[in-house]
């Protein structure tokens, strides 16, 4: 039956909402966005035709909330609601709210959802069809006792994962049964604050394995395809990082059998719409099935960008009830496309959630490189989501190619005022194990990768750094008065701190010219022009002009020149700090976010790793644990308490050994 719709309001916000969104006008559908107080002026909200407020920043309290949703699809006339990926997208209650409400679900039925959704139903209903799966548990008893003799009996190490959800959360790795009882309090309790169950599976941990996944579509008329796969091996914590297609090992035997398998466990669940069927994939070419995402997957567009096909588009089709416009043998896969995930995030401090203002945000896309992003600029990245800021994804005629190309890419992208991921994300491109196509889910922990030291800036950017800062503070001083002394050039003294680390430097000015000695390296410039409204300054050195792309936050400089983004902080009149380092026992909450467990109690002997506080921060979770082994003098906060960074958790001594 074919069902009408020309208004779709898109459930969802960031770079998934935006991207929704675009296809859907192009498509010819009026548009409508929803949004919380915190995204009041995100770039989605500006791309739909009307636009309704949820409510606070919380996405329990907004993006979460089903019945604001429903009400704000009704408000704008929308018949059909997309819910984009993670939120409501595999909640069965919103989809059978959206049915009861006469509205268009674009995406599986509540029925689809349920099977499907929950890990342990889904493997119980594609055994029998022949769909190979990870030994392990998906029973309904879930006392300690019991999973802990699962466990034991399928052998460690495992996975403790959550039923309900995906996405890493919910997940840990049990390397033997002294590490139980904390890895299940964990599992269980970022599961169920991320996705409302605290049911867990087990499975055997497959370890050096590619993990593959499978895209499928099939509408209401029985038709079902497959789009080939992602490669999507390159994690940390389970989080994905970067995708591509096709798998650099696969072979058309072993894709026609994982496409088979695919398309088998959808027709077992009565699947319609797209979704995505994930595997692992060992050495020796033998597969085995995971779970199925049902809803449209961060990493689509390198399918797209590899087939030709645009997904969302299909989806609207699909969910208008109209059958597939192809069959299997018309899916062809041209040529090799790599997706990068740029988020929010400080790789140097164990990759701790970033929040704040994003000063500035550029990038060069077109032809064989897409940005999928969701931020204005300037904008804000709040507390209240995940640390995704856009996707990168470059096509080319090769791996190789589309390797280069996508590292350009983000080469050649601007984001100041916030730390990211970008520079992590090159390294891994730029890995000879990752080139050769030998990246398996244990690639970031056997590499070394997360052990580079970031180098130090050198003369030359020091002196950039502190012309910005010069060149600021006498923005109003003609360019032949600056530096003006009477027996010649003037000297400043500056002191920046990078990375923790105070450098004193002397500039030597004259005017627009400047000069440092540092460390036996000189560096010479000479400012040609600047526009601090619009965030640059124009230099010559050696002959030749650039420009250097500059922010200011404060006191703190954001720089990029050339390939490489510094943040420096102008120390010169600063008081000496007061700082207590971690030896001292004052533990301070790394990032912004809400105290989801304190285990910390004032007098309590604790030792060395302990986890005492756990704060939640773009849907992860995040340990505090003590840095030595001692006693708790006292505890700041309590669980529900909304927290900022660096504000102080817990305060212990050290454990005086006893005398002999």
């Amino acid at each position: 039956m074919t069902r009408r719709f020309d208004t779709v309001l898109v459930a969802n916000r960031g770079e998934i909402a935006c991207r929704v969104l675009r296809t859907a006008r192009a498509e010819g559908y009026r548009t409508v966005a929803v949004f919380s107080d915190a995204d009041a002026n995100a770039l989605h909200v500006g791309l739909a035709d009307r636009a309704v407020l949820l409510g606070p920043g919380p996405a329990a309290q907004s993006y979460l909330n089903i019945e604001r949703v429903i009400d704000a699809a009704k408000k704008s006339g929308a018949q059909a609601i997309h819910p984009g990926y993670g939120f409501l997208s595999e909640n069965r209650a919103f989809a059978e709210a959206c049915a009861s409400a006469g509205i268009t679900f674009i995406g599986p039925s509540p029925a689809a959802i349920h099977a499907l959704g929950n890990k342990a139903q889904a493997k119980r209903l594609v055994k029998p069809a022949g769909v190979p799966c990870v030994p392990g548990y998906e029973g309904t008893a879930q006392d300690d006792a019991t999973l802990r003799r699962e466990a034991k009996a399928i052998g460690f190490p495992v996975l403790l994962k959550a039923a309900a959800g995906g996405g890493g959360r919910g997940m840990r790795r049990v390397n033997g049964d002294a590490e139980f009882e904390e890895a299940l309090r964990g599992a269980r309790s970022e599961a169920k604050n991320s996705f409302g169950s605290d049911e867990l599976i087990i499975e055997k941990l497959v370890e050096h394995a590619r993990h593959v996944e499978i895209q499928i579509l099939a509408d209401e008329h029985g038709n079902c395809v497959h789009l080939g796969e992602r490669d999507c091996s390159v994690q940390r914590r389970y989080q994905k990082i970067i995708e591509e297609s096709p798998c650099p090992v696969m072979t058309p035997a072993l894709r026609a059998a994982m496409g088979a398998a695919a398309v088998n466990a959808a027709i077992a669940a009565g699947y319609v719409n797209a979704g995505t069927v994930e595997f692992l994939l060992d050495d020796a070419g033998k597969f085995y099935f995971l779970e199925v995402n049902t809803r449209l997957q961060v990493e689509h567009p390198v399918t797209e960008m590899v087939t030709g096909l645009d997904l969302v588009a299909l989806q609207l089709r699909i969910a208008q009830g109209e059958r597939l416009p192809f069959n299997q043998e018309a899916v062809e896969l041209n040529g090799h496309a790599i997706e990068a995930r740029v988020c929010a995030e400080d790789p140097a401090a164990g990759f701790a959630p970033q929040t704040g203002r994003v000063c500035a945000f550029s990038f060069h896309s077109g032809g064989d490189v897409r940005v999928d992003e969701g931020l204005t600029q300037p904008d804000v990245i709040s507390p209240f989501y995940d640390s995704l800021m856009a996707k990168f994804i470059a096509r080319g005629a090769t791996r190789s190619e589309a390797i280069d190309r996508l590292d350009a890419a983000l080469g050649n992208a601007t984001v100041l005022g916030i730390q990211t991921n970008i520079a992590f994300l090159r390294r891994i491109l730029r890995h000879p194990e990752f080139a050769a196509g030998n990246a398996r889910t244990d690639f970031i922990e056997t590499t070394g990768i997360l052990e580079y030291v970031e180098s130090a800036p050198d003369a030359f950017i020091l002196l950039m750094a502190c012309t910005a800062f010069i060149e600021r503070s006498a923005r109003d001083v003609p360019i032949l008065l600056k530096g003006w002394k009477s027996l010649g050039a003037a000297t400043v003294p500056l002191k920046l701190e990078w990375n923790k680390k105070i450098i004193p430097l002397k500039v030597v000015m004259s005017g627009s010219r400047y000069h440092l000695d540092y460390e036996g390296a000189t560096a010479e410039c000479e400012v040609r022009e600047s526009d601090y409204d619009y965030g640059w300054i124009r230099f010559r050195r050696d002959g030749c002009e650039e420009n250097a792309r500059i922010e200011f936050a404060g006191d703190q400089l954001y720089i990029k020149l050339r390939e490489r983004t510094d943040a420096f902080t102008d120390v010169t009149y600063a008081p000496p700090a007061e700082t207590a380092a971690i030896g001292d026992g004052v533990l301070k909450a790394p990032m912004v976010g809400l105290v989801v467990r304190v285990n910390a109690q004032p007098g309590a002997t604790v030792t060395k790793g302990a986890v005492l506080i756990v704060i939640e921060a773009m849907k992860m979770e995040n340990q505090v644990v003590a840095p030595f082994d001692g006693e708790i003098e006292s505890v700041s906060v309590a669980v529900g308490d909304q927290v900022d960074a660096n504000q102080v958790l817990v305060k212990m001594a050290a454990r005086t050994p006893a005398a002999t």
